[in-house]
């Protein structure tokens, strides 16, 4: 996906997590952690563990969340460098 200076993507739009309602982030977070394929390795830790990582990863800046326009669907994925 190519951004262009407004901050949209090609195929989705960026939304800031901050301004999600705090429901709505935890249960994307836990869709996106408990997915089929969702690669957690051994790292063990409850849902809630799990969900406080991914907070503090967009904390730090680390990933993101994704609306995708053709989809209409929200996604979590990393930022690039």
């Amino acid at each position: 996906m190519s951004e262009d200076q407004s901050g949209r993507n090609e195929d989705g739009v960026e939304i800031p997590y901050e301004q999600l309602d705090p429901q709505t982030l935890r249960n994307l977070i836990r869709e996106f952690v408990t997915r089929d394929g969702a690669d957690w390795g051994d790292a063990g830790g409850t849902l809630e563990e799990k969900v406080e990582q991914v907070l503090r990863q967009f904390k730090q800046k680390k990933i993101k969340v994704v609306f995708d326009l053709q989809s209409e669907t929200a996604n979590i994925v990393p930022r690039k460098p």
